[in-house]
């Protein structure tokens, strides 16, 4: 399982990630299906963008029998190209109104609004079950293409990605080409296990040398990964310096890998705490973290380290893991985590000698200053879990 897509109340989805294995004739007809489908959703976004049509059914009206015409659709195939179009202009609208372009004077907002969307050539393509089947038994898919219907693709995943597929797996699949492979990325509804009291707590530092450190005292050491990330950046150096074609695909790869190793070692660490979480009854914890570029500066040299490191993907992996496991999860203010003392609770900058050691200027308490955030984070998840727990008062 790759990714987790949305949390509800009432359950979670999650999305999978299989991989095709089609032949090259089934490849070549997969690659004229992508085109065609992203040639007519760019066609529906420019006509979508002069007539101001931004809801589905008038859009749908408008470009229909072009679409169908034009571009060799069918009728199913033609209404996802259109649900394409609303949903990349409703989630532009959504960035505009969140600030995610920059103000309305900004050249990257001006350029957002006064031009059309368009698409890749092999940008995803989402399928119904209308336009896809699946045939878990032999593994298979049956998928409709410009050329009709292509049957028995073989796909390749793991057993428990098949057993997730077969029991969960609920709407729409995307049929997604990358570096020159084929996946399918379909979404499953996962039932939400309840929520256990927790007895207590597992609080979790995340850093940039140790990438996380619980309050058990257990330390997920980030030097073999920060090795291999400034390696990274010199290939990528070396790359950039040739300025050739070739130079610019092997980035864009070398790029894919190093995102899905950093994901690899975040799904392991995230695993690991919330299996022991579960095991012990007890919660897990994390700092807030959002903003952190903002509010914090650096110095040159670490602007880009702070910039790529991903702790926002490891609370992620944290979370979802937790809710598919009914561990309770808790994200608290991270204020003076690593200068507070948890014994005696002075804080004090001085408190935190260096990067590694942490010693109470008033009371003498010592350890590990990763440790020692770990332990205030836990401590304050116990505060707030009272205080969410706690009946309302009567009226």
């Amino acid at each position: 399982m790759r990714a987790v897509v949305a949390l509800r109340s009432d359950g979670m989805k999650l999305v999978v990630q299989v991989k095709l294995l089609p032949t090259h004739a089934q490849a070549s007809v997969l690659e004229a299906t992508l085109r065609a489908c992203n040639r007519a959703a760019t066609y529906a976004s420019h006509v979508a963008f002069a007539k101001k049509l931004k809801d589905r059914n008038g859009l749908q009206k408008e470009v229909y029998t072009d679409l169908k015409t034009a571009f060799g659709l069918s009728a199913q195939p033609t209404v996802r190209a259109v649900k394409k179009v609303v949903d990349a202009y409703t989630t532009l609208k959504a960035n505009l109104q969140a600030g995610n372009l920059g103000l309305p004077t900004s050249k990257r907002y001006r350029a957002a609004v006064s031009t059309p969307i368009s698409f890749r050539p092999e940008a995803a393509q989402p399928f119904d079950d209308r336009c896809l089947s699946w045939q878990y038994d032999a593994r298979t898919v049956s998928i409709w293409t410009v050329d009709g219907r292509m049957k028995g693709i073989r796909f390749a995943c793991s057993l428990d990605q098949l057993k997730t597929l077969v029991q969960y797996r609920k709407g729409e699949s995307d049929l997604v080409c990358r570096g020159g492979k084929w996946y399918l990325v379909a979404t499953c509804d996962i039932p939400e296990p309840e929520l256990y009291q927790p007895v207590d707590w597992i609080g979790v530092d995340r850093g940039i040398v140790n990438l996380a450190t619980t309050s058990d005292g257990t330390n997920y050491q980030g030097r073999r990964l920060g090795r291999y990330r400034r390696w990274q950046d010199r290939k990528r150096a070396e790359l950039q310096a040739k300025q050739t074609r070739s130079a610019i695909r092997r980035l864009a790869r070398r790029a894919q890998k190093e995102k899905r190793h950093a994901g690899q070692v975040n799904h392991r660490i995230s695993k690991e705490i919330v299996s022991v979480a579960q095991r012990t009854g007890r919660g897990v914890a994390v700092e807030e973290l959002g903003g952190i570029r903002e509010r914090v500066r650096l110095r040159r040299d670490q602007r880009g380290t702070l910039s790529s490191w991903p702790f926002h993907q490891l609370g992620q992996h944290l979370a979802y893991k937790a809710r598919q496991a009914g561990v309770p999860f808790l994200e608290v203010d991270a204020a003076y985590t690593s200068q507070r003392c948890p014994r005696c609770g002075h804080t004090e900058r001085a408190n935190r000698s260096d990067r590694d050691h942490f010693c109470c200027r008033r009371c003498g308490l010592a350890g590990p200053a990763d440790v020692v955030a770990g332990v205030n984070v836990r401590n304050r998840a116990r505060s707030a879990w009272v205080f969410v727990t706690a009946p309302a008062p009567s009226p």
